[in-house]
């Protein structure tokens, strides 16, 4: 309780109002019930079966959400506040090979998570602008990580060419990539992981000799090696090394909405 003070009078004690406290806690408690559906398999729950896994009526739900377009709104936000909470973003300063195999190793922890999220969006997504708008989201959101870790790789880079590699890599490292690995081509993480890293080596690779390309855009190049008798030989045009994929980490709990 919290005394008031109006005009320097003191007014009498504001209690918390108890209804906005309980319909807090039932909205939170119908958005967990309908992650927690999704997470055990089922991937369009019904409006009863969340009702009743949150222990409110039908009625108290759709008082509270309205429709559905309300409830995957807000299931998407508290989705992806935990991703907030759960995100170790990666040195920016490691070196370029690190950068990829630490990136590739991150994506593969969450779109291994989302999966059942994801799923279930494939189903409603056709029919449902909030749950497109969500997918959008976690496209810029993606391309948002690759410029803070890859930004030094598109210095020099024409927009129009950095806009394209950078969709690419969103794309490459997102669920529709991620599906396509797992769920066609039956890789195995490692062997998926092995597949993006390709992918996101050769397309900075491709923004770096964009760069180059540019008129009047310097590019550090490699030393040149010295031989036996003193003489160097030409230096030859920088690489991006293709890392090697060891064992797969195990995956910590991340929530990523969809």
């Amino acid at each position: 309780m919290y005394a008031e003070r109006r005009d320097g009078v003191e007014q009498a004690p504001v209690a918390t109002d108890g209804r906005s406290a309980r319909a807090e806690r039932t909205r939170q408690a119908v958005i967990e019930a309908h992650i927690a559906l999704i997470r055990a398999g089922e991937l369009k729950p019904t409006g009863a079966q969340v009702a009743s896994r949150a222990g409110v009526s039908l009625r108290s739900l759709w008082g509270h959400f309205g429709d559905l377009e309300t409830l995957f709104a807000a299931t998407g936000a508290e989705l992806m506040r935990r991703q907030d909470d759960a995100y170790e973003p990666i040195d920016p300063s490691l070196p370029l090979e690190e950068r990829i195999d630490a990136y590739c190793r991150q994506r593969a922890e969450l779109l291994e998570f989302i999966a059942p999220f994801a799923r279930s969006s494939e189903i409603r997504a056709p029919f449902s602008r909030e749950l497109q708008r969500n997918r959008l989201r976690y496209l810029e959101r993606a391309r948002y990580e690759i410029r803070a870790l890859f930004g030094d790789r598109f210095e020099g880079v024409d927009d129009t060419v950095r806009v394209h590699v950078e969709n690419l890599l969103g794309v490459s490292t997102t669920w529709p990539m991620w599906v396509s690995l797992r769920d066609v081509l039956r890789l195995s993480v490692p062997e998926a992981i092995e597949v993006m890293k390709r992918s996101v080596t050769a397309l900075l690779a491709e923004a770096s000799a964009a760069a180059r390309s540019q008129p009047g855009t310097r590019v550090e190049q490699p030393p040149a090696s010295g031989n036996a008798t003193g003489s160097q030989e030409a230096a030859s045009p920088p690489t991006v090394p293709i890392p090697r994929v060891g064992p797969a980490a195990a995956p910590r709990e991340q929530f990523v909405p969809v």
